[in-house]
């Protein structure tokens, strides 16, 4: 049996309710840019917090500093500023040694089932090599808690002596995830796990997510562009646009309610196979772009203040925003907290009103018992 599966072995710490499993503080990431000269920045001082057998999501378009809040995490890309804490300890600059020593309870599962996995070794060498890594098995009890573990992601036993090419996609990314669960994980961040998989085979493996997270007491940090994808899996969100963070609450706050204009438009672009649910969601965009002043939907041509060039001192959605007013450009908005229950970073959260818009199936049954927001304090600085 996997040993996480008797719920005994937990050391005391965070695990047991004293503090926060992860703390990201005032995390910022820069990449030269060859043809610019100068650093652009991927990730602007974004903070967040994960609990104890918690999801946190992340969700926004390409580019917009997820994956790198993940590899800042774990120690692939170096932080131009902030702090990465695990269990309280500051893991932002640790050396080869202590990461090697952290992979034992920080795992990941890559977007690429297929591209994640060496086709070479066999899924039973795979499985079994970060137990030999950190000494937790002899090889005939690592067999056997490969076996164990490749049931209960759905795969047979015997699968540990086939190769990955005989592998479907869906049944690949089950395989990278037992690889995650090997060592006994505390946090696992899954950066777009679902992502290359097909629809039906979407659902399974966030379901299959969620047992394993109840089964384990895992925490994830999970990464996707997707937003109701996230609201499925997900106990707090945080939304990024452009390296910043846009809003953050409660998943059921933050899809029902959603304050920031960015938050709408991700909702609005959720495929709706209903015409008519469509056409409504349309029109209630329309709606409130005209009660507010703005003269487009979210998803359609910005306004002529929206059209303006960019300085990068205010909010980095001005460009796009149908609610941009002058002063949206001249400062960085800070987190202040929105009528519907969540936190946004926009000047104008308190003038624009409700969205009307009706949520995909496949947010039904998703976490129902959110986290307190972390606030500023909270979050070690």
């Amino acid at each position: 049996m996997h040993p996480l599966a008797r719920g005994s072995v937990r050391e005391a710490g965070v695990t047991q309710g004293k503090g926060w499993l992860l703390e990201v503080s005032e995390l910022s990431v820069s990449y030269r840019a060859r043809r610019r000269g100068r650093d652009v920045p991927a990730v602007d001082q974004v903070s967040i917090a994960v609990g104890a057998d918690e999801t946190v999501g992340l969700v926004g378009e390409s580019g917009s500093g997820k994956t790198t809040i993940s590899r800042a995490v774990l120690g692939l890309t170096q932080p131009s500023g902030g702090r990465v804490r695990f269990e309280g300890e500051d893991i932002t600059r640790a050396s080869r040694a202590r990461r090697r020593a952290l992979s034992r309870h920080l795992q990941v599962v890559f977007q690429d089932p297929y591209g994640s996995l060496s086709p070479t070794r066999t899924i039973g060498q795979t499985l079994a090599e970060p137990l030999a890594a950190h000494r937790l098995a002899s090889p005939r009890q690592a067999r056997d808690q490969v076996a164990a573990m490749l049931q209960r992601v759905g795969l047979p036993a015997d699968a540990m002596s086939r190769f990955p090419g005989e592998f479907s996609g869906g049944q690949r990314q089950r395989v990278a995830i037992a690889r995650a669960l090997m060592p006994s994980p505390r946090l696992v961040i899954c950066d777009e796990p679902v992502s290359a998989l097909d629809l039906s085979v979407q659902a399974q493996v966030l379901n299959l997510l969620r047992g394993l997270q109840r089964e384990y007491q895992l925490s994830y940090l999970f990464i996707a562009h997707n937003l109701a994808v996230v609201r499925h899996m997900s106990h707090r969100i945080v939304v990024l646009y452009h390296g910043r963070v846009m809003e953050q609450g409660p998943a059921a706050a933050v899809y029902a309610a959603p304050g920031h204009p960015y938050t709408r438009a991700l909702l609005q672009a959720v495929p709706e196979a209903d015409p008519e649910l469509q056409a409504a969601r349309r029109a209630a965009a329309a709606a409130a772009a005209a009660t507010t002043g703005a003269t487009a939907g979210a998803g359609a041509r910005p306004s002529a203040a929206a059209a303006e060039p960019d300085t990068g001192a205010g909010c980095p959605f001005a460009g796009r925003c149908p609610y941009v007013i002058p002063d949206c450009r001249t400062a960085r908005p800070p987190l202040v907290p929105a009528p519907g229950g969540t936190e946004v970073a926009c000047i104008r959260a308190a003038d624009i009103p409700a969205p009307d818009i009706p949520a995909p199936d496949i947010a039904a049954g998703g976490p129902a018992r959110p986290r307190p927001l972390p606030s500023r304090n909270e979050v070690s600085p």
